[in-house]
């Protein structure tokens, strides 16, 4: 049996953590295409050893952003105490953004370009009911338009999170830009007619494919 304080098991987490902090680094400015082979040519290490840390991708993204995430919904906590719903909800908005200018993977994997986990439902099932109290306030407040919904807000983090990844090389701050105008917009909007379903947002996260 080999204790936990063993040369062997020091090596083993010490290659862990460089896999985790490599991954991170390539998908913070590549995104979440970057193959195994990448990540292991990248930390200097074998196949074998991404596969023996990492047997399935979504242990490695589960691994790489879970703090990230957890970030994330600390942040929703957060604007959901904030006095002024309006405030709190763009504060929210625009922090969450920001963490996801840091990293373009953890972006991507909030908006579900093509990797759904169980990790990212998760958050989303936590921060929608927070979101939603603050529309709510802000409508009642006459912050937003009546009709405004989660899904909404949702449609507004997927498209000007579009705009980030598309102009992310070019002009990084122009998300900024593209939110003040989403927001404006919202904020002003007609919104009669029939409310989008709540299975909206499942379909804003989960159903891109690219």
């Amino acid at each position: 049996m080999v204790e936990s304080g063993s040369p062997l098991r020091r090596d083993a987490e010490r290659n862990r953590q460089l896999l985790l902090r490599t991954a991170y680094d390539l998908m913070a400015s590549a995104g979440l295409d970057v193959s195994y082979e990448e990540i292991a040519r990248a930390a200097g290490t074998g196949m074998g050893t991404v596969y023996r840390r990492f047997p399935h991708r979504r242990d490695l993204l589960d691994a790489l952003f879970s703090e990230h995430i957890d970030r994330v919904i600390d942040l929703a906590e957060q604007a959901a105490r904030h006095d002024d719903a309006w405030t709190g909800l763009t504060w929210f908005l625009e922090r969450q953004l920001e963490i996801e200018a840091e990293s373009r993977g953890l972006g991507e994997l909030l908006r579900g370009r093509n990797q759904a986990t169980a990790l990212v439902q998760r958050a989303h099932e936590r921060m929608t009911p927070l979101v939603a109290g603050l529309i709510a306030r802000a409508v009642r407040a006459g912050q937003l338009p009546p009709g405004a919904t989660p899904a909404d807000f949702a449609a507004v983090h997927v498209m000007v999170g579009g705009v980030m990844d598309a102009s992310r090389a070019s002009a990084p701050h122009l998300w900024r830009r593209a939110l003040r105008i989403a927001l404006a917009g919202l904020r002003h909007a007609d919104l009669s007619g029939d409310p989008p379903d709540e299975a909206v947002i499942d379909h804003l996260y989960n159903d891109k494919k690219n």
